[in-house]
């Protein structure tokens, strides 16, 4: 075999996610486009705001030499200060442009917080359900991830993370709005959890870092999404405009660090020396550019809401249970039986292409991303009624 032993790991446990694709676009073609209901993917099908795309434009129609150049590898100065503006003015903490690394979306954000905090041995707390990726991230640089069980609601179990912390804990990795379920940890709860981190750093006399993962934060249904900067000092933030501008194809995002960081100067020279090591160099110069000039656009959340009460409704109705998700896109009921692999692949027979909850490390529930046509979501009703109907939900 000439690959790795660990790609081929991950080649193995990623193989259901190939299949689905594999007969998602078998499907597409024998039954046409519109008759394949696709909610396996986080990708929106909504065009950026049009301000994205004119300023675009003038970007790429301007005279101004070295556009496409390098920069700096923490980024453009002017971006990176407009960007620590932004979190003094939300937090009222004095962030400056030190504080903010461009990276290659918050993908390239979390790798760069890991490779440079992650000794190998080392473990990074998690709580499931959990972006399918953060496993593969965390053991890439010879970390452990530790994954602890949430409540019924998906809200933080604090009993069972404190019993998960060790002297091998060296950061706590959060996830919200969240991926898969849509769940928005609240001004209490990050309190609550800033708390616990701050005595458990005391006790092993070694600073927990809390890693804040946010490329959901502004698609919020009920008011802004707290900041984690406000409750506890060792925090750090991985995000990107993917979601909030539609642009997840265009790949930039940034790290943050708070201010209050005990590690704030060696975290962010790390940072930009992991950006090299691990072969991003800097994030995509003219998308740099080109988020000071949108400054406070965003795509209308008011239509994922309506994709999100339209089908949590629905679902509610026929018999699903689902917690209904306060921000990002994302639905995540529970499997009618056990197995939610084979729940998914029913679906698919309906031509319903889902993800499965373990994926996510949450078995016995699916994944729905409601980023798609109202229409496209109007359509699918009748064939999640039709599933409701077989397992007899009421």
């Amino acid at each position: 075999m000439n690959i790795s032993k660990q790609i081929s790991e991950a080649i193995e446990s990623s193989s259901w996610i190939r299949k689905m694709f594999e007969e998602g676009a078998r499907r597409t073609k024998e039954f046409g486009s519109d008759c394949v209901f696709d909610f396996s993917i986080g990708n929106p099908e909504f065009e950026p705001p049009v301000e994205v795309t004119e300023n675009l434009i003038k970007l790429l129609q301007s005279d101004e030499p070295g556009t496409h150049r390098y920069m700096p590898n923490a980024g453009f100065p002017s971006t990176r200060g407009y960007i620590a503006d932004q979190y003094s003015k939300e937090t009222g903490l004095p962030f400056t442009l030190h504080d903010i690394i461009m990276t290659s979306g918050a993908g390239g954000a979390l790798n760069v917080i890991l490779k440079t905090i992650i000794n190998p041995g080392d473990e990074v707390i998690t709580f499931a359900p959990y972006f399918v990726e953060y496993k593969a991230y965390t053991e890439n640089y010879g970390g452990r991830l530790i994954v602890v069980p949430t409540k019924d609601d998906f809200s933080i179990d604090f009993k069972a993370l404190e019993s998960a912390i060790s002297s091998q804990t060296k950061a706590v990795l959060i996830n919200s709005p969240n991926n898969p379920t849509g769940v928005v940890y609240d001004e209490g709860e990050l309190k609550q959890l800033g708390d616990i981190l701050q005595r458990k750093s005391q006790e092993l006399a070694s600073p927990v870092t809390l890693i804040s993962d946010e490329p959901y934060k502004k698609i919020s249904y009920d008011g802004p999404v707290p900041s984690p900067f406000k409750y506890y000092d060792n925090s750090i933030i991985a995000t990107s405009h993917s979601k909030d501008l539609a642009i997840p194809g265009e790949r930039i995002g940034h790290v943050a660090i708070s201010p209050s960081h005990e590690g704030r100067l060696d975290l962010s020279r790390g940072v930009v020396i992991a950006l090299r090591i691990l072969g991003f160099v800097n994030a995509p110069a003219l998308m740099q550019r080109l988020i000071p000039l949108v400054d406070g656009v965003q795509i209308d959340v008011e239509i994922y809401r309506k994709n999100r009460d339209l089908l949590y409704e629905h679902l509610i109705k026929i018999g699903f249970s689902c917690v209904k998700p306060k921000g990002a896109f994302y639905l995540f009921p529970r499997s009618p039986i056990e197995d939610d692999l084979e729940f998914v692949r029913i679906a698919q027979e309906s031509n319903l292409l889902l993800v499965p909850g373990s994926a996510f490390g949450a078995s016995g529930f699916f994944r729905i991303a409601y980023c798609v046509a109202h229409e496209t979501i109007k359509r699918s009703l009748p064939l999640f009624t039709q599933l409701a109907k077989k397992y007899q939900l009421s």
